[in-house]
């Protein structure tokens, strides 16, 4: 292919390895391409973890001897996708998107099999290991969305980013529901059944890395920055402390990185306490269920909406929705004391509200960055947010424990106001165009 005058006429060996000379005409094509193999890669992809997760604190129990230590399998995922983001973001800002997701999809294989490995000799420490490798899926799961922004244009990246949310949905839904085929797959056989779902997790990450190992082409970051011009191939501009320096430098980028940090935090701290509370007030496991479907189905089910409200009435707007929603959330559910219809419109409230700051946030975040410091500061954001919400989880037991829900949710609207009051001074002061 000739080489046309938007392309640099000397990019860096990487991107002239992985991502061919492209035309600005062909660049809408190729962004369509990319981002149907990513909504491929996060149908699959989502669907691994799910389909484990939910039976990894009963593994735990099984093989600690204890209920005490239920909670630290699914604690040790958490750990792990924060932990990982870091080195598969260097990876990723030295070799490609395409490197980065395939190394988190393989080493959340491994994990796996050392999960299995764990259930079947009946080691604790060994099964913390493989749940802390297993959390590598999900980090590979949530760069996937950056993934889709790389060609996008400007006015369009929050709704590319959001429809790799949206792919999310399937396994969201469905995984949860396979873990007891899945485990039921394995009986009579020497693997333990509780341990059989990450079988079939593994086998889908598999599955994944084959598809984007072989579909994602060209890698969409080598290509965005072989389109970007030769001021941004400097290697020191792609590095981690560049890219922490490119956030201290830029407001937008700092709001970007509170919003998704505060918004998942928010969510995850009330989510995980909500079926406990429900227990209290009478609900059965199919009513939990069910309000958990819910809060499911608001998180990812309109997150193309959230996309295009982020592309038409800017990052800022959406994410003041995000505030918006969340708090209303916190007070529905917070105030429901046993009215179910109402902790449920609550939970899916709270979905919503993730999904419009998750969107807006990241779509923000890649705006207000340089190109060549982005995948750096996308991992910084995922580090974050995972680390963040692990503390939020962790605390919310001992609010709960101490004070009740209603508290919890009340500290959980508290957290969104640095978030708004940030979000008003940085639209006053920073306004822009994919901002305002």
């Amino acid at each position: 292919m000739t080489a046309s005058p938007a392309t640099p006429p000397a990019a860096s060996p990487a991107a002239r390895g992985a991502a061919p000379s492209v035309t600005a005409a062909e660049l809408p094509r190729i962004q369509r391409r990319i981002s149907a193999v990513l909504m491929a890669g996060q149908m699959l992809g989502g669907l691994g973890v799910p389909i484990s997760i939910a039976l990894a604190p009963v593994l735990a129990t099984e093989i600690s001897g204890t209920e005490a230590l239920s909670g630290f399998a699914s604690t040790a995922a958490v750990i792990g996708t924060a932990l990982v983001s870091l080195p598969l973001a260097a990876l990723t800002t030295a070799r490609g998107r395409r490197a980065g997701l395939l190394a988190g999809y393989a080493i959340g294989t491994l994990g796996a099999g050392l999960v299995v490995l764990a259930a079947s000799v009946k080691s604790f420490p060994l099964l913390m290991l493989g749940m802390a490798a297993f959390g590598a899926a999900s980090s590979a799961n949530l760069q996937a969305r950056f993934a889709a922004a790389d060609l996008a244009a400007p006015d369009r990246r929050a709704r590319a980013i959001s429809l790799v949310v949206w792919a999310s949905t399937i396994g969201a839904v469905l995984g949860p529901n396979l873990s007891a085929p899945a485990s039921d797959s394995f009986a009579g056989t020497s693997i333990p059944q509780t341990a059989g779902p990450f079988v079939w997790a593994g086998a889908v990450f598999v599955l994944t890395g084959t598809l984007l190992g072989v579909l994602l082409r060209p890698d969409p970051l080598l290509t965005a920055r072989a389109l970007a011009g030769p001021g941004e191939e400097s290697r020191q501009g792609r590095s981690l402390r560049a890219g922490l320096a490119a956030v201290k430098a830029s407001p937008r980028a700092r709001l970007a990185l509170l919003t998704v940090a505060v918004s998942h935090t928010t969510m995850v701290s009330i989510m995980v306490m909500t079926p406990v509370d429900l227990g209290h007030h009478g609900a059965g496991l199919k009513l939990v269920g069910l309000v958990i479907s819910g809060h499911i189905a608001g998180m990812f089910a309109f997150s193309p909406v959230m996309g295009w409200l982020a592309d038409r009435l800017g990052r800022f707007s959406v994410i003041g929705l995000a505030a918006g929603l969340l708090s209303l959330a916190a007070l529905l559910a917070g105030t429901a004391a046993g009215n179910h219809a109402q902790s449920a419109a609550g939970l899916f409230l709270l979905g919503l509200g993730w999904s419009a700051g998750m969107v807006s946030g990241s779509a923000l975040l890649t705006d207000s960055v340089p190109q060549a410091a982005r995948a750096a500061v996308q991992g910084l954001s995922d580090l974050t947010m995972n680390a963040a919400a692990g503390v939020g989880g962790a605390a919310a037991g001992l609010v709960m424990s101490r004070a009740g829900y209603g508290w919890l949710n009340a500290v959980g609207a508290a957290l969104l106001l640095p978030m708004a009051a940030l979000a008003l001074f940085t639209a006053r002061r920073h306004p822009t165009a994919a901002g305002r």
